[in-house]
């Protein structure tokens, strides 16, 4: 008996699966690497060579967050009218000039006009990936595969704070910009070359396997079209007319607060409080990562399989609210019984991302769901540069961690209860 198209697509095809992923993986490992490079550079001597206070480095690292949230919107816009494709493959290329250039600049003001264009040219990256992988995957399967894509945040991370911290004990934090910066300029070619906008624009991909993932996309959409009211407003004013939208802004603003707050920082405050060589404190700094990683894809994987996804995001993100408290009570002074309680903040935070991503599409038709998560990711970028910025200046100010951690819970537990009105997609969508 024949398989029926929809079936056939539910299950993972090999083709799709091999050939996509790793791209979109790569492709937002090399973005996630030369954004959060800095952090170890910091950590490993630019602070001193520049004279860098806390608030300032704060400053610096938060500018990135400023160019990423001014060109979500218009980039991700672009992608739906024309292609992510051609998006993607100037930003890679623009990206990793920018992320070099940085290992040569002395001046402040350089580094924070580098840092907001470096954020700029890689806004609309996240969110294009996500809208290209919905085209590619259908609702059975889009858990996983943004699971996958967003494995690129905890994984380079892992390996970038190993090896940049040795890399800099090597050479010089200025050298670790440059050779970290060049692979993403070669990659920009590749993903070209690799990579279509759609199924039937991919030769490579099986007839029955294209045909039955394009039939199985066209029904959802056609279903998700009889529950919504859409009219026809241009996708911007729908996706802000959203409710559902606007409390998922919310809840990924307050989210990343406490997620960059921890990336850009974590170095710092481990070098700071286990006294370790840069090269020992990026090995540690890399553990939470590790465990990430797994978390990520066991709770993607159960996602996948009840389709209720937001009861796989908040208690994570209330348990990482937990964690950051209890590295608050241990205080300064007890660094390792602080540490394991960062570990499990790290898993915590990293766990729904791959369900959080593919709640949004799922609650929206396809002409709103890029703009979407545009909007939404425009949110998170708003919360990177308040994390980014405010945990630096509280630790200037307070001259322990003491009082980042008790804000990065506070953050961490809103975000999860905000999440809670967000109605399920398989009930009632908005």
């Amino acid at each position: 008996m024949e398989t029926p198209p929809a079936a056939r697509a539910a299950a993972p095809g090999r083709q799709r699966w091999l050939r996509l992923i790793p791209i979109v993986f790569v492709t937002y490992s090399l973005a996630y690497l030369d954004r959060s490079n800095f952090s170890i550079a910091v950590a490993g001597g630019m602070s001193q060579d520049l004279h860098l206070t806390g608030t300032t480095s704060g400053l610096i690292g938060a500018s990135f967050f400023a160019g990423y949230f001014l060109l979500q919107v218009p980039g991700v816009l672009y992608a739906d009218r024309h292609s992510v494709r051609s998006l993607i493959f100037c930003s890679v290329l623009a990206w990793g000039f920018l992320a070099t250039l940085q290992g040569l600049l002395t001046s402040v003001t350089a580094l924070i006009v580098v840092r907001f264009l470096l954020g700029a040219v890689e806004a609309a990256v996240l969110p294009a990936l996500v809208v290209l992988l919905a085209r590619w995957f259908t609702k059975p399967e889009r858990g996983r595969a943004n699971a996958f894509l967003i494995l690129g945040n905890p994984v380079t991370v892992m390996w970038l704070s190993a090896l940049s911290g040795y890399l800099i004990e090597a050479t010089s934090w200025r050298w670790m910009f440059i050779i970290e910066g060049i692979p993403a300029v070669i990659w920009a070619f590749h993903f070209r070359a690799q990579v279509h906008d759609r199924p039937a624009d991919a030769r490579w991909l099986d007839p029955d396997e294209r045909d039955a993932v394009d039939h199985a996309i066209a029904a959802e959409q056609a279903e998700l079209a009889q529950t919504l009211e859409t009219g026809e407003r241009h996708p911007l004013a729908e996706a802000l007319r959203s409710r559902t939208v606007l409390l998922l802004s919310a809840q990924y603003l307050l989210w990343s607060i406490g997620v960059y707050g921890f990336v850009f920082w974590l170095p710092s405050i481990v070098k700071s409080g286990s006294s370790a060589g840069i090269g020992a404190t990026g090995l540690l700094s890399a553990i939470p990562y590790a465990f990430a990683v797994v978390a990520m894809l066991l709770n993607s994987r159960s996602s996948d399989r009840t389709r209720y996804r937001k009861r796989y995001v908040w208690p994570w993100l209330l348990g990482g609210a937990v964690t950051f408290y209890g590295s608050y009570l241990a205080g300064h002074d007890a660094f390792w019984l602080s540490f394991p309680l960062l570990v499990l903040a790290g898993i915590a935070m990293y766990a729904p991302y791959g369900p959080f991503f593919a709640l949004v599409p799922e609650l929206l038709p396809r002409r709103t769901a890029g703009v979407a998560v545009a909007l939404v990711n425009s949110a998170g970028a708003l919360g990177g540069f308040v994390g980014t910025y405010l945990v630096g200046w509280l630790r200037t100010a307070t001259g322990t961690d003491g009082a980042a951690f008790l804000m990065l819970a506070g953050t961490m537990a809103a975000s999860a209860l905000i999440l809670l009105p967000v109605r399920s997609p398989k009930r009632t969508v908005v």
